[in-house]
C-alpha cells in the first residue's frame, strides 16, 4: 500500500539535463494517487515543456512568481501552504547556492522560504561542480537547516564525465519520499534500521589492579546512541567502563578490552544484520602481552620495570573486512595532522565515512561537554561549528542518515 495517496507534493524541476527524468518521477507519484504540483524554474524550461508535465500531472505547470492570475490571491504564499513536502528534483548546483543564500528572485526559491512543510532536494549537476568546496559548503548549510538531500549517484555522465552528480533514478527518489512521509517515519526516519555504535575507553590488563587505558568518557558515543534512538533505530551500544546511563531504548553491552569489544562486535552481528557501526570507541593499540595472574610488587634491587605490548586487534578495520555492516562511521582521535590522517585511515581502512578531531585541545574532545569535528567521505568534507556533543550527536546522525542514502 502506498503512503503517498492524497499527499500534496509540489515538485520542484531546475535547469540540468536531469530534468527528463522528473517526467517519470510524476508519473510515479500521479500513479500512487499523490496530487503533484510542478514548478519549473527559467532554467528548466529549456530541458522540459510545461505541457508536458501539465499532462502527466493533470495540474497547470507554475512557472513564474509574477503571475497576475495567481497572485491575486497571493498565489505563492497559499502554494506553499498547500504543500505537505516541497520535493526539488533535479536541484542544480546555481539553484542550491540560491537557496543557501535565501534568495527569492524566483518562484521556487520563494517557496522554499514560505513554507513551513519539509523541504527535500535531489542534486543533479556535474562531476567537478557536486566536488567544488562552494557546493560541499552550501550543502552542509542546508543539512543543518534540516533541508533533505537524496543522492546524488555516481556514474557517467551526460558530459562524459563519470563520478558523483548524477541525479538518483526516479524510483528511488519516490521510495524515499514514500518512506519520509509515513506517519510512523515523519519523527521516525530510522525505524527498522540496527545501529551499531561503540563508546568510551578500553581497559587492558597488566596485572589485576593495574590496567593500561586512556581519557575517553565516551559522552559522544554515547549522545550518538540517543541521537538515534530517538529516531526510532534499534541501537546496541557496545561500551568500555565509563560513569554514564545507557541512554533509553538502547541495548548496551559491557565490556572492557579491545579484545572484549571486537568479539561482542562478531557476537551482535551475527545475531541481527547491522545497518550502520559507529566507532566512536577509544580503542587502546596495545595490550600487554602476558598479562600477570597476581599483583606486580616493586623490585628492591631495579628501579625499572619492562611490559611487552602486543597490538590489539583493528576493530572497525575487522567490521569492513567481516562485512559486519553495510555503512562504516570510524572516529580519528589525533594531535597533528587531523585531516590528512583521517583521510589515510578512511582509505586504508575502506570506511564510508570518518568524523576527525582534535585532541589535543583542551577544549573540546576527551572529558569536555563540547567538541568540534570535521567529517571527511570519499566525496565530502563537512565541518560543523563547534557544539555541545548532544547537538553535535543530532547533526551527525542526521549527516549519516542522509548521506548513507
Amino acid at each position: 500500500m502506498t503512503l503517498l495517496k492524497g499527499k500534496k507534493v509540489l515538485l520542484g524541476i531546475t535547469g540540468g539535463i536531469a530534468a527528463y527524468k522528473s517526467i517519470e518521477l510524476v508519473r510515479l507519484l500521479k500513479k500512487a494517487e499523490a496530487h503533484v504540483q510542478v514548478v519549473l524554474t527559467k532554467g528548466a524550461l529549456a530541458f522540459v515543456t510545461p505541457m508536458t508535465l501539465q499532462a502527466v500531472s493533470g495540474l497547470p505547470v507554475r512557472t513564474s512568481l509574477l503571475d497576475p492570475e495567481a497572485e491575486a490571491g497571493m498565489g505563492h504564499i497559499e502554494l506553499a501552504k498547500w504543500a505537505d513536502v516541497i520535493l526539488i528534483a533535479p536541484a542544480s548546483a546555481d539553484f542550491i547556492a540560491r537557496q543557501t543564500a535565501g534568495m527569492a528572485d524566483d518562484l521556487l526559491t520563494t517557496l522554499c522560504l514560505a513554507t513551513e512543510s519539509p523541504v527535500l532536494i535531489a542534486p543533479a549537476m556535474n562531476q567537478a561542480m557536486w566536488k567544488h568546496p562552494a557546493t560541499q559548503t552550501n550543502l552542509r548549510t542546508l543539512l543543518e537547516r534540516k533541508v533533505h538531500t537524496i543522492g546524488p549517484d555516481s556514474g557517467a555522465q551526460a558530459c562524459g564525465d563519470v563520478g558523483y552528480g548524477r541525479m538518483s533514478e526516479p524510483l528511488d527518489i519516490y521510495n524515499y519520499l514514500n518512506n519520509f512521509l509515513s506517519p510512523s517515519k515523519e519523527l521516525q526516519p530510522l525505524a527498522g534500521q540496527h545501529w551499531v555504535i561503540t563508546a568510551g575507553p578500553t581497559m587492558e590488563a597488566i596485572d589485576p589492579v593495574r590496567f593500561i587505558s586512556n581519557h575517553s568518557s565516551g559522552k559522544m558515543g554515547y549522545t550518538l546512541a540517543d541521537a538515534a534512538a530517538k529516531l526510532g533505530a534499534k541501537v546496541t551500544l557496545i561500551s568500555g567502563p565509563v560513569s554514564l546511563t545507557a541512554p533509553d531504548n538502547t541495548h548496551k553491552i559491557d565490556i572492557l578490552s579491545a579484545l572484549d569489544m571486537l568479539a561482542a562486535c562478531k557476537n551482535v552481528s551475527q545475531k541481527s544484520p547491522i545497518d550502520v557501526f559507529i566507532g566512536a570507541a577509544a580503542v587502546a593499540d596495545f595490550r600487554v602481552e602476558e598479562v600477570a595472574t597476581q599483583k606486580m610488587k616493586k623490585q628492591k634491587d631495579t628501579d625499572d620495570m619492562q611490559l611487552n605490548l602486543v597490538k590489539n586487534p583493528d576493530i572497525i578495520a575487522n567490521v569492513v573486512s567481516e562485512s559486519m555492516a553495510k555503512f562504516v562511521v570510524g572516529f580519528a582521535a589525533e594531535t597533528q595532522n587531523v585531516i590528512a590522517y583521517a583521510q589515510e585511515k578512511l582509505a586504508k581502512k575502506g570506511l564510508d565515512l570518518i568524523v576527525a578531531n582534535d585532541v589535543s585541545r583542551k577544549d573540546i574532545g576527551f572529558n569536555q561537554d563540547q567538541n568540534e569535528v570535521t567529517v571527511v567521505g570519499k566525496d565530502t568534507t563537512w565541518s560543523p561549528d563547534k557544539a555541545d556533543k548532544t547537538q553535535l550527536a543530532d547533526l551527525l546522525v542526521n549527516f549519516i542518515m542522509q548521506y548513507k542514502n
